[in-house]
């Protein structure tokens, strides 16, 4: 079997780092590439999707790779590059990280507006047509990402210092928690490890005046926590995560992906989702939230009723 080299983990097996940088355009990918280059990383930017296997499972690379990936890219499709991730991923000589840069689309339009540069999917037409294009094409992408930074705001230096944050080396990577509050009714996310079910809480959906919130709104956060269950509920999965997170990261996984259910994904798995982030990162962890839902909701897209 072809195996990626490169490090050496606890049990002594080749293990390569590699974090794979994508985003829209004028996000900050290119940004993000310089910042782990000066960390320590080897830059590798737009190289064709189908040569990567070949570059990772080649000649011994010594030090950990970022791996620049866009629209630009010569076979660049959002099932290639997902098809790449699954297989990067299942690899154990492998130490995977996507990382996703996202930018609000109006902030990308006045980028390319003020820099005067053309958007690489719309070169003869207005900026904002390739930014939603390009939103659209990477959403499934984003989805994937076990660390997605909003650069919206962000100047070049605080771009650099959350890259720093996440990706410093010098110490092991660590364990990235990625909480997902999700919708049944839309199917369970890809590649989740854990998976709950909030459907046992009561419903904020029956109630008129809170139908129209969602999870991060205080009215309806009180509303599901008052529940009799709801204090049980969350302090058994926290004694059961803050149990098998540190057995996780002793086996050497740095993303580990929990997903929280309800029947339409706005209200009570948000409500868990939340919490559960607070207690972790009070814990010490490194946590990413994703409300898959609600982030289809604010892209356009109805998320349906029976939250």
């Amino acid at each position: 079997m072809t195996q990626a080299r490169g490090t050496t983990d606890e049990q002594g097996e080749a293990t390569q780092r590699v974090v794979l940088v994508t985003g829209a355009s004028g996000a900050g990918r290119t940004t993000a590439i310089t910042a782990l280059e000066d960390l320590g990383y080897e830059p590798i930017d737009n190289l064709p999707l189908s040569l990567v296997p070949r570059l990772l499972f080649g000649p011994p690379i010594l030090r950990p790779v970022a791996l620049g990936v866009d629209v630009r890219n010569r076979d660049f499709s959002a099932s290639n590059l997902i098809e790449l991730i699954d297989r990067l991923t299942r690899d154990p000589t492998l130490a995977l990280e996507v990382l996703y840069l996202d930018c609000q689309p109006d902030e990308l339009v006045r980028r390319y507006r003020e820099t005067r540069r053309r958007h690489p999917l719309s070169p003869t037409t207005e900026p904002a047509e390739g930014v939603a294009l390009e939103i659209d094409v990477l959403a499934p992408i984003r989805a994937r990402a076990d660390v997605l930074i909003d650069s919206t705001g962000m100047s070049p230096h605080e771009l650099k210092a959350e890259i720093g944050r996440w990706f410093a080396l010098g110490t092991a990577p660590g364990l990235v928690v990625s909480l997902n509050s999700f919708s049944y009714k839309r199917g369970v996310p890809r590649g989740l490890d854990l998976m709950f079910d909030c459907r046992l809480l009561d419903n904020p959906h029956w109630v008129p005046e809170l139908r129209a919130l969602d999870g991060r709104a205080e009215a309806v956060a009180a509303h599901v926590m008052a529940d009799p269950r709801f204090a049980e509920f969350c302090k058994r999965l926290e004694a059961l995560l803050l149990f098998v997170l540190p057995e996780h990261l002793r086996e050497g996984k740095s993303h580990l992906a929990i997903g929280f259910g309800c029947t339409g994904g706005q209200h009570r798995s948000v409500v868990v989702t939340e919490h559960m982030a607070a207690l972790l990162s009070a814990a010490g962890w490194k946590v990413v939230k994703r409300h898959r839902e609600l982030e289809r909701k604010a892209g356009g897209e109805s998320v349906g009723s029976g939250a």
